[in-house]
């Protein structure tokens, strides 16, 4: 198997590669992760709040 590699670039080089990766999406594959990111966020916003004995 073979060892995860982290990418520690710049942040300038990794927008350049989201950017060039985004730009080589079709529109639906576009949609698509934008339908991910919206229900991520609806799903962030209405969920539960874990409240800790500390506070």
């Amino acid at each position: 198997m073979e060892k995860l590699k982290l990418n520690h670039a710049s942040p300038i080089i990794l927008e350049s590669k989201r950017v060039a990766e985004v730009e080589n999406l079709t529109s639906a594959e576009r949609l698509e992760r934008l339908s991910a990111l919206i229900k991520i966020s609806y799903m962030l916003k209405s969920a539960k709040r874990i409240e800790t004995k500390n506070r």
